[in-house]
């Protein structure tokens, strides 16, 4: 069983300034090096290889090794899902951001971005509620994914079969968007669609963060695929 101490250790590894920008910065779902999340958070790079040698001992970052270079990543789906909740759990009075560059680098992750491989902001929230009127998502219940989502997500999208077989990890989730406290879509399901998208050229990274912007072509297929044709 986990003790108090053991559950006081863990939830100490986030409860640092510092710390808890690099797990929020990792939750783009990519690799980033010390030397980038030092100069994402401030400080100076000896600074952030003990913070990272911190949160990789305690299990929430991953290092991976690519020739000379090592990169520093979340652990997994379950531990960006808890980052993510704890911050949706938050109730958020964001002060006004000051600047230009600010305000727009806030907006954009607003409208949209990944929530480590999924889609949030208003997109995410958006595709989610056009699924659910379609009849591909049923949040009756909590979230689950109809026959006919499946059908979508394979012929219509291309989404391999054996991709969404029943796993450790959820097939749907819904996750609570921490901007528009509202839900999204998560879990494999809403990993694949990501995928799709990003693959497809529907939705296009915005600089080197989370954020995302849906492109023509995208604006198109949301059309065609979800009847979804304002998307802001």
């Amino acid at each position: 069983m986990t003790s108090a101490s053991d559950l006081a250790s863990f939830a100490a590894l986030i409860a640092d300034r510092t710390r808890a920008a690099m797990c929020l910065a990792l939750l783009d779902g990519r690799a980033w090096t010390a030397g980038e999340l030092a100069a994402h958070t401030g400080v100076a790079p000896s600074t952030a290889t003990g913070h990272l040698h911190r949160l990789v001992t305690g299990g929430l970052l991953v290092e991976l090794r690519q020739g000379r270079h090592r990169y520093v990543r979340l652990a997994g789906p379950s531990v960006a899902q808890l980052i993510e909740d704890m911050a949706g759990g938050i109730a958020h009075r964001p002060a006004p951001a000051r600047g230009l560059r600010a305000v727009t680098a806030s907006e954009a992750l607003r409208r949209g971005r990944t929530c480590y491989d999924h889609l949030a902001g208003r997109l995410g929230v958006a595709v989610t509620d056009a699924m659910t009127r379609r009849g591909l998502l049923d949040q009756a219940g909590g979230f689950a994914l109809t026959p006919d989502g499946r059908i979508w997500l394979t012929a219509g999208l291309g989404v391999e079969a054996e991709r969404l077989r029943p796993g450790r990890r959820a097939l749907v989730r819904g996750c609570l968007d921490w901007t528009e406290r509202r839900w999204h879509l998560a879990g494999v399901a809403g990993a694949e669609l990501c995928r799709t998208f990003l693959a497809n050229g529907w939705v296009a990274r915005v600089g080197t963060g989370r954020a995302v912007r849906i492109t023509p072509a995208g604006t198109t297929a949301l059309d065609a695929l979800l009847d979804l044709t304002d998307v802001d």
